[in-house]
């Protein structure tokens, strides 16, 4: 059996080569190549380094027990192979006790490592801003986005919105961006959307930010984070919605504060006030609504 300083020498270089090696790595590499970085090493959102963590970290684990497994798999296959001159069947071995604790266990404690940090990000991811500096609502429909800006007033009548329309491709599959649904987030404030859905079940995602969150239809979602980034973000829902679900996109520009202060006062001078979470829903015809098909929420 080697020494312990022969096994110190061993891991050594091993050691030093791995450093050596992620210290030559971007913060692109670093992240998995995950979007939502930039090569200065910020990131979109007071949240995506946490989620990036998760799963660079999860896949390493991962691929360190899949090494070891296929390793032992080769290794037996050279080791016990069948050589010339043998024949029947190998020695059987059964209940060997030390190896089938190992294969429970660390499979178990592995599982319960994977909960635990899951769990205890999602929980940041899911906590709240209780009063943030900008409440928005966005909403999903077949197959666009409306985004509300709400203001003070408890009816939302100071809110400011937009309405967008999908995506129409053009013969080679191009999308005219700017006509797209834009969403404007002023760097490093505190949001809190709230998303909800006109019709059927989508998915907010904005892709750089590194999660998403289902919209139903009568039934309210939150998500809370920090843009820390200007720049513009693509976006699109994530659950299967229709026929022209891929086209169902939308943008997000992370501005300054005045510019999107600006942009506010432009929707207020153009008209677009007051609240529009309830213009348009397939609910307003369930019974006992009382409303008939040529009312308004048909």
């Amino acid at each position: 059996m080697p020494s312990k300083r022969r096994i110190r020498w061993a891991v050594l270089p091993v050691g030093i080569a791995t450093a050596v090696v992620l210290a030559g790595c971007t913060p692109t590499e670093l992240n998995g190549f995950l979007p939502g970085f930039q090569e200065d090493g910020s990131q979109a959102t007071n949240h995506t380094a946490m989620v990036s963590g998760l799963w660079v970290n999860s896949w390493i684990v991962l691929l360190a027990v899949g090494v070891i497994t296929w390793g032992l798999i080769l290794f037996a296959a050279f080791a016990y192979r069948r050589r010339k001159g043998q024949s029947g069947l190998p020695v059987q071995l059964r209940y060997n006790m030390p190896i089938e604790i190992f294969y429970t266990i660390v499979p178990l404690i592995l599982v319960i490592g994977f909960f635990a940090f899951t769990a205890r990000d999602q929980t940041i991811l899911e906590t709240q801003t209780e009063n943030p500096d900008v409440s928005i609502t966005a909403i999903g429909k077949q197959w666009a986005w409306d985004f509300q800006y709400n203001g003070e007033d408890a009816d939302n009548e100071d809110a400011v919105w937009t309405m967008g329309v999908q995506a129409v491709p053009t013969a080679s599959g191009d999308v005219d961006q700017a006509a797209l649904p834009t969403l404007y987030l002023p760097v490093n404030k505190t949001v809190k959307i709230n998303l909800q859905s006109r019709d059927v079940i989508h998915s907010f995602w904005i892709i750089d930010f590194l999660y998403k969150k289902d919209m139903y239809i009568g039934r309210e979602n939150y998500w809370s984070f920090t843009p820390t980034r200007e720049g513009t973000y693509a976006g699109k829902c994530a659950e299967l919605c229709g026929e022209f679900h891929s086209a169902m996109l939308f943008n997000v520009k992370v501005v300054s504060e005045s510019e999107y202060d600006d942009y506010l006062a432009s929707l207020r001078a153009a008209g677009n006030t007051g609240d529009i979470s309830q213009a348009y829903s397939r609910l307003g015809n369930l019974p006992g609504t009382g409303a008939t098909n040529s009312e308004e929420g048909k």
